[in-house]
Formats: structure tokens, C-alpha cells, sequence
């Protein structure tokens, strides 16, 4: 194969054929869906399952042209898709050296040669389209808005034509005469792949092989070969009785029984060598093993032969749980929070159990030793396990003391070799049971000026438990249910054991607001800003509450890092989400006792999010991120898996407090929210720029792949963004305002009703352009504004959310990110998402800036969508992709580049 001559087969790897015009440009191409294709370079489009119907997915593929992708599929093996289509490459190879060939010409009129099947081989055509598997036709058909796949048997037909196109030409001619000669005239290959078909759409008999053990040690195993019939499983009859069996039960067979039988025998030799003697006529009642032809049967043989169709059926003591392996902590037991950290490397012990009970050191010796893949222990055969043995031998191993708390916490050690039953120590078992345990009350700590409230006393609790365990944890309430004053009081409750200064850390737009609530809720506590020009550490009282903004953080990472915290704080921890920014790296350079994170979304976009909080919270605990991503992120993201997701929430429950406003108890006194979607028509001037966008940049990206096309992608999003919020702001222009915007006479409508009731309203967007469009065109309708966007300093974002708390003005412009969190602003009964953030996290944050605790009347949410444009159907799209965390979604608009020419198509044309 040019560019490489290494074989891209593997585990997992499918192929399927792209056809071409001519039909010599046909390509075949190799993918999986975890893309591990080696030498993959390209990217294809594919159909995967999904809960909800299929859906497209980019992957990577490695993608050839016919002549240099025959050396790879002229074996039937590997996945069922390359073996499909190996079949169909030696049939149609066989075409071609009988001559099957006729010329043509194609729709533009270039010459091509095509293939010309006899009528046995459309019969076998239309049989083997039958039983391909879905991966080998995966690819959607182009520019359908839906996905469609192409129908088997035209692909099948399309890569027999490329084969008559290809082969016989001046160029290719070596390839000709080297894969059109016996090899192809072969009959095995064809026959039994075509048996295989036959097998896979019900044939009336299956082969049955059962394994024998034998009566002493010293002997060798054996298989007894039987027929089952397929329409009653429950007839079966050995092959040494076919002679002798009554004509009555030969006949519920079928009338082929023998020849469906040789022919599935002849299956399983070619898959398992060692059933080769039954082909040569042997009619012994047993097949005497070797070692070896038994080490294969237990290990992929059996695998392969089910997929030949053929029954395995192993002696019933083999069908239990054989010998295996636990992991045991070793740690002398101790009491207290010190006998446990993070950072220690705790000792380990490898133990064998069979039936729940230890393995004996003359047990363990009995496997170690053994010759044979079975062995015969406490009165039963059993696997012998090397990896098993090989650990058993070496006797102790070292873990980190994060990965040892998860394994507690799941019972499950996750090495190389999978997972393995892990059994904690006394500390450890100890340390579980008391993070695991919620009902441990704290009283209302002295100096608190405040009435907590019975989930913010359980919050208390819980915060004072994990902190003083030095793990950490992240209390992850959504906004607006008071977590500044349970940290405040978890400050209070740690002052009366002497831990130490507590450093918060947060958004600069949180500073006043975390100064106003200490000195209002912890009057005699001294609280500092470290923050401005003339910032300072000196003269640090011990129970002092030190204010930093993460900008100064990482300004600052080596004065911070010389305090010694009894407590540090991470609010509105999503802002660090990002593990390798230089605000993370700072975060995780400060030593404290214990760490805290704050956040109403521990995933605001993917699982990754949550293992950066958890990771700087309790180090270690979910591993690496690479391995996170592996074994978690992708199985539970995009494949939906159940065991890792329920693996991940037995990890992380014990150090995530989460709490909604909607749980019972919680908010009884929160008025209701209603969210509707306001649907506004495009203007004639935004039709125009619309489409002239999305004709323009759509041919572009035609053209373009890799990088180059994700970033036009994401410009073609944004742009048509700005066109449905108003042209000026897509033009870079001042105004004129009005008339030009669905969404402006929309607002306009809505603040008349606003206002003449007397109410006041958040109107968030996530583009300052727009707040200043929007800022101009109500003044000149005379509408007092606000403005809050990342460009306001402190002090005046601190005055104008007072201003706006106090009611002297009705309408509050902000923009999403720098004013979505953090803010108290429940005076506004109605809240504006002018445009979407397509992350229903992210805007439920806006939102909560009004629907919060201490807002006393029904909160109205009202969001602007343009009819039939890329808004409307992201809005469907988003509402499907929910069920993670509410918000796995990628980041921002990142995730729709990933889409297909045909579906990028489909979501940015206008109806």
C-alpha cells in the first residue's frame, strides 16, 4: 500500500468502500470508532448508533485507491466489515480473470471498464449485501438531510466495477497479473466466506463443538463434534451417531444436513486448525487436544468460531468464576485526618481467591508452575491465568493514595490488564465510611450573623467533614442558594481549631460581593483584598479571610504560595476548567490544608471539566487526564456507557455536594420560573445577508479540511449569529437600529408590556456590539439602561448593580460571560437571552442572577430565537443533548464543527 506497507487491520477496525467517478477513483477505506486506525490521514463521515436513532460522526480513516488497498483485503479476517468486503474483492477479482468485462462510458463520458456478473453472481451478490454488517456501508449518502445510507448491493456492484476499471490497465498491470491468477481462481476463500453468508441468514444446521475434560491430569483434553439444528436447539446429534441416527430426526435437518454440516466444519478448521482431522473423514467419537490447540480454544478461537456460527459448549465446571486476583491496602492502621494524604504512596498486597477463598502459597505455586492452560485445583479444572499468576508471584505493588481511595470507593483497581477487585485496608475502609457519611451535624458556629438553613446546616456539615479529612470537595448547589455563606461558615467553624488564614480566589466581578457577604455574615472576621497596586500579606491574622481575583493568582502564584492556608477557595471554579491554563497551574502551585470548590456547574461543557475541579480538589483521584479521557470521557460521552458512568458516580459522589432549587426542601419558598421561546421572523435585509453568507462560506468550506475547515466553520456560525441578532452589528456599523431587526421590534414589544407594569429586566447577550446597539437604539426611545460587560472596572459594576437593586433603573444590558455569574440582581422579574449561547448551562447562570434566593415574584425567561435558521435548529439540537451533567455539548460553538458538509448544510439554509 503506498505511503506505508503497514496493515491496517486491527481489533475494531471496519472498512467500507467509497465509490468513485469513474469508477476506478473508487476508494476503500479503513476507520474505527475511537480512532486508532494506524497511519490514519483522513477524516470520514460516519453513521453510529445512537440512543435516539443514528447520528453522523467524524472520525479518523486511513483511505486508499483500489490497486493499493488489495493486499490488505484479499484474507477474509478481522472485523465482520473487512471480512464482507474481502469477500466481495475476491469475487469480483474473480471476474476479472475470467474475462467478465464490458466497456462503457459514464454520465460525463469518460471511458471505464465495468464488470459483467454472471447470474450466479448477482445471486451471490444480493446474499452477501444481505448479511453485511451496517459498519460496512456506514457512510452517509452526501447531501441528504437526513442520514441515508447507500444500499449494500450498489456498493458491492460500484466496487466490482472499480475492480474492472483498475486492473486491467497499462499502469496497474503487475497488480493484474499478480492478484488475477490461481489465487483468485481459488475456491476456498469465496465458498467460505459465502457459507459464512449462508450460516448468518439462518441456515437449518450449526455445528457444536463441546469440550471433554479429561478423567486423569495426565491426560489430554478432547471435543466431541455434534449438529444442532438451528430451527430446534434442543435437537442435537453427535456426528459419530449421523450414521446410525433414525431417518425421522435426519430429516427435521433439512435434506442438505451432511453437506451443511462439512461445509460449517470445514468453517471452524479454517478458523481452529485443530478440528482439520474431522475434515479428513475421521469418525472417532472424540478429537483428542494438544496443549497448545487447547491454550487457543480458551483464548480467541472460541470467539472466532461463534462468529463461524459454530456452538462452543465448555464442561460445566469451567462455566464458574475461576481463580482471581484482589488487591488488598497494607498500611498499618491509624486514626485521624493525618493518616491519610494525598501525596503518600500506599503498599499494597496481591491476593488469589477461587469460590470467595484465598489461595493457598501451595496454590498459588500449583498455577505458577503448571504446564497447561488448565489445571486441576480443589476438585475442579480452572484456568490458569499467567498475568494472574505473575502478580500472585511478586506479592506487593505501590498505588497512589488518590487512586487507592477510588478503588475503595468502587471496590474495583483498574490496572493494564482491566480491573481487579480491590479490598481497602482498616485506615482506608475507616476514611470511606466517613466521607460516605452525610448525617453528621455541626453546630451554627460562634460569630456568624446569619440563620443557615437546614440544607445550608447539611452543607456546613459536609464541608467541615471533607475538609477536615485534608481531601477537599466541591459544593456544587446551583446559583443562588447561599454557598458564599455556608464557605463563610465553614471559615467561622474551622477559626475554633486554630486552621488557619482562608484564601478565596475568584472573577473579579465577584470581589465586592464576596467583601459585602463576609463583613455582613462575619463581622469580627478581618477579610483583605489582595488585589489593586498596593496589595499586600503582611501582618496575616490566623483567622483572616484574604480576597483574590484569579488574574492576581497568577501574578502573584509565589507570594501566595509562601502563606500557609488553612483553607483556600476556588469560586465560580469552571474559570479553570482548563487544566493546562496558566490560571489552573497557579491554582494547583498553592499549598492548603484543605480545598474547596464553588460551582453551579461542575460540567459545563464536558466530564473533563469536572475531573480539572476534582483533580485540584482530591489529586489524584480520577487518574490522569489522558486516561480519564480514555476510559471515561469517550465511553460515557459518546457511546452512552452505563458501567463507566455509574463507576464515576461512585467516585466523585462523596466529594460533590449538589444541590437544585427544584429538589424537594430545598427552595420551598422560590416563586415559579417559565421559560419560553420567543420565535421572530427575519427582516428582508437580514434574508439577504443570510443567504449571501451561507452560499459565500459554505463554498468555501467545501474546499477546505482539517483546521482550516473548523475555523471557517465556526466564522460562518458566529457571522449568521450576528445577522439574526441585526445587521449593523454583522457590519460593523453604529445604526441606524430600528426597522432592520426581528429581534430589536421583538424587544421593543416585550419592554412595552415590561415597563408599563412597573417591572425590571435582564437583557444578557453575548456580543458587547449588541448591548451597545441596544444601549443607543432605547435611549433614543427614551429607556433609562444599565451596562455591565468585561470592559467595566470593578467599582462601577459594584454601583450599577446597586443602582439597578435600588430601582432606579429598569433595564439591565449585560453581557453573558462577564455578567452571567456571580451577580445578585432579583430585582428584574424578567430575563432577555437576546441571542443563545448554545450551552444551557451557561445561560441557566444568566438566569440565576434573578432567580436566585430572595427573589419574591414569578420570573419570567423569555428567549429570542430567529425562525427557520441556524438559532432554530441548534435550539432542537441542544434540547436533545441534555442528559449529561445538562451540558455536554463541547465548548461554546466548538462542537458543530465537527459536523458534515451535508449537515452543516442542513443547519444554517433558511426554511
Amino acid at each position: 500500500m503506498s505511503g506505508g506497507s503497514a496493515s491496517v487491520a486491527g481489533v475494531g477496525v471496519e472498512v467500507t468502500f467509497l465509490p468513485g467517478d469513474p469508477a476506478r477513483a473508487g476508494r476503500f477505506a479503513w476507520w474505527s470508532a475511537d480512532d486508532t486506525v494506524p497511519g490514519a490521514d483522513a477524516e470520514l463521515v460516519v453513521a453510529l448508533p445512537g440512543t435516539r436513532g443514528p447520528r453522523r460522526r467524524r472520525v479518523a480513516a486511513r483511505v486508499r485507491g483500489v490497486a493499493d488497498a488489495l493486499p490488505h483485503l484479499l484474507t477474509p479476517t478481522g472485523t465482520a466489515s473487512q471480512r464482507a468486503w474481502s469477500a466481495a474483492v475476491l469475487t469480483g477479482l474473480g471476474l476479472v480473470a475470467r474475462g467478465r468485462l464490458a466497456p462503457g462510458r459514464t454520465a460525463g463520458g469518460v471511458a471505464v471498464w465495468r464488470a459483467l456478473a454472471e447470474p450466479a453472481d448477482a445471486d451471490w451478490l444480493r446474499r452477501c449485501a444481505a448479511a453485511m454488517p451496517p459498519e460496512a456501508y456506514a457512510v452517509p449518502v452526501a447531501g441528504a438531510g437526513r442520514i441515508l445510507l447507500p444500499a449494500p448491493e450498489s456498493l458491492l456492484a460500484a466496487c466490482w466495477d472499480a475492480l474492472a476499471d483498475t486492473l486491467p490497465r497499462a499502469e496497474t498491470a503487475t497488480v493484474a497479473a499478480e492478484y488475477a491468477g490461481t489465487e483468485v481462481r481459488s475456491a476456498d476463500r469465496y465458498a467460505g466466506w459465502l457459507d459464512a453468508v449462508d450460516r448468518e441468514l439462518g441456515g437449518r444446521v450449526r455445528l457444536v463443538v463441546r469440550l471433554l475434560p479429561p478423567e486423569s491430569a495426565d491426560d489430554p483434553f478432547a471435543v466431541v463434534l455434534a449438529m444442532r439444528s438451528a430451527a430446534d436447539p434442543s435437537l442435537l446429534v453427535e456426528l459419530a451417531d449421523l450414521w446410525r441416527a433414525p431417518a425421522e430426526v435426519l430429516a427435521r435437518f433439512g435434506a442438505d444436513a451432511e453437506t451443511d454440516v462439512l461445509l460449517a466444519l470445514r468453517r471452524a478448521a479454517r478458523v481452529w486448525p485443530a478440528l482439520a482431522p474431522a475434515l479428513r473423514g475421521t469418525t472417532a467419537e472424540s478429537l483428542p487436544l494438544a496443549d497448545e490447540d487447547l491454550d487457543a480454544l480458551l483464548g480467541p478461537a472460541a470467539e472466532q468460531l461463534a462468529a463461524a456460527s459454530v456452538d462452543v459448549l465448555w464442561p460445566a465446571e469451567l462455566t464458574g468464576r475461576g481463580p482471581r486476583v484482589v488487591a488488598t491496602t497494607r498500611r498499618p492502621a491509624a486514626t485521624g485526618p493525618a493518616a491519610f494524604g494525598l501525596d503518600d504512596l500506599l503498599e499494597f498486597r496481591w491476593h488469589g481467591t477461587l469460590d470467595g477463598a484465598e489461595l493457598t502459597d501451595a496454590e498459588v505455586a500449583a498455577l505458577a508452575e503448571a504446564k497447561r492452560p488448565l489445571v486441576r485445583l480443589r476438585g475442579r479444572w480452572v484456568r490458569v491465568d499467567r498475568a494472574m499468576v505473575a502478580r500472585l508471584r511478586a506479592g506487593r505493588d505501590r498505588i497512589g493514595a488518590g487512586a487507592a481511595l477510588a478503588a475503595a470507593l468502587t471496590g474495583e483497581l483498574s490496572t493494564v490488564d482491566g480491573l481487579v477487585e480491590f479490598r481497602p485496608g482498616p485506615v482506608l475502609a475507616d476514611l470511606v465510611d466517613r466521607i460516605g457519611d452525610r448525617t453528621t451535624d455541626v453546630p451554627t458556629p460562634d460569630g456568624l450573623v446569619a440563620t443557615l438553613r437546614p440544607y445550608q446546616r447539611r452543607g456546613l456539615a459536609w464541608l467541615a467533614g471533607m475538609a477536615a479529612t485534608g481531601l477537599g470537595g466541591c459544593l456544587a448547589d446551583d446559583m443562588g442558594l447561599g454557598k458564599t455563606v455556608q464557605l463563610i461558615a465553614l471559615h467561622l467553624h474551622r477559626r475554633s481549631l486554630h486552621s488557619g488564614p482562608t484564601l478565596v480566589c475568584c472573577p473579579t466581578s465577584l470581589l465586592g460581593n464576596w467583601e459585602r457577604e463576609a463583613r455582613r455574615f462575619a463581622p469580627d472576621v478581618p477579610v483583605r483584598r489582595f488585589h489593586g497596586a498596593a496589595r499586600d500579606l503582611t501582618g496575616l491574622a490566623d483567622d483572616e479571610i484574604v480576597l483574590a481575583t484569579y488574574g492576581v493568582l497568577r501574578s502573584d502564584t509565589a507570594a501566595l504560595a509562601g502563606v500557609r492556608w488553612g483553607l483556600m477557595v476556588a469560586d465560580e471554579a469552571q474559570y479553570v476548567k482548563n487544566p493546562l491554563s496558566r490560571t489552573a497551574k497557579a491554582l494547583r502551585a498553592v499549598p492548603a490544608a484543605a480545598r474547596i470548590a464553588l460551582t453551579g456547574t461542575p460540567v459545563e461543557n464536558r466530564l473533563t471539566d469536572l475531573w480539572s475541579i476534582v483533580d485540584w480538589t482530591t489529586p489524584g483521584l480520577l487518574g490522569t487526564l489522558e486516561s480519564f479521557r480514555r476510559k471515561v470521557a469517550i465511553p460515557v460521552e459518546r457511546y452512552g456507557d452505563a458501567d463507566a458512568a455509574a463507576r464515576l458516580a461512585a467516585v466523585t459522589r462523596p466529594f460533590l455536594l449538589r444541590r437544585r432549587k427544584t429538589d424537594p426542601g430545598i427552595a420551598p419558598e422560590l416563586p415559579p420560573k417559565t421559560e419560553t421561546d420567543a420565535l421572530v421572523a427575519l427582516t428582508p435585509e437580514q434574508i439577504t445577508l443570510y443567504e449571501a453568507v451561507v452560499r459565500d462560506t459554505m463554498a468555501e468550506i467545501a474546499a477546505a479540511q482539517g483546521i482550516a475547515r473548523r475555523g471557517l466553520v465556526l466564522k460562518l456560525l458566529t457571522a449568521l449569529k450576528q445577522i439574526c441578532n441585526h445587521p449593523a452589528q454583522y457590519l460593523g456599523e453604529p445604526g441606524p437600529v430600528a426597522g432592520r431587526s426581528g429581534k430589536i421590534a421583538a424587544i421593543d414589544d416585550l419592554l412595552d408590556v415590561i415597563l408599563a407594569e412597573g417591572e425590571s429586566v435582564l437583557l444578557f447577550s453575548q456580543y458587547v456590539a449588541m448591548c451597545r446597539l441596544l444601549e443607543r437604539h432605547l435611549a433614543a426611545r427614551g429607556v433609562p439602561t444599565l451596562l455591565v460587560h468585561g470592559g467595566v472596572p470593578v467599582r462601577q459594576r459594584e454601583e450599577r448593580v446597586a443602582r439597578f437593586q435600588a430601582g432606579e433603573v429598569p433595564v439591565f444590558l449585560l453581557s453573558l460571560k462577564a455578567a452571567g455569574t456571580g451577580l445578585n440582581l432579583t430585582r428584574a422579574s424578567h430575563v432577555v437571552h437576546v441571542d443563545r449561547w448554545w450551552n444551557p448551562a451557561v445561560e441557566d447562570q444568566a438566569t440565576d442572577r434573578a432567580y436566585r434566593i430572595g427573589q419574591d415574584r414569578a420570573v419570567q425567561v423569555h428567549r429570542l430565537v430567529t425562525e427557520n435558521t441556524v438559532e432554530d435548529r441548534v435550539a432542537k439540537l441542544i434540547a436533545d443533548k441534555r442528559a449529561l451533567a445538562d451540558a455536554v455539548v463541547g465548548s461554546g460553538e466548538t462542537w458543530l464543527a465537527d459536523l458534515s458538509d451535508a449537515e452543516l448544510t442542513d443547519l444554517v439554509a433558511l426554511a
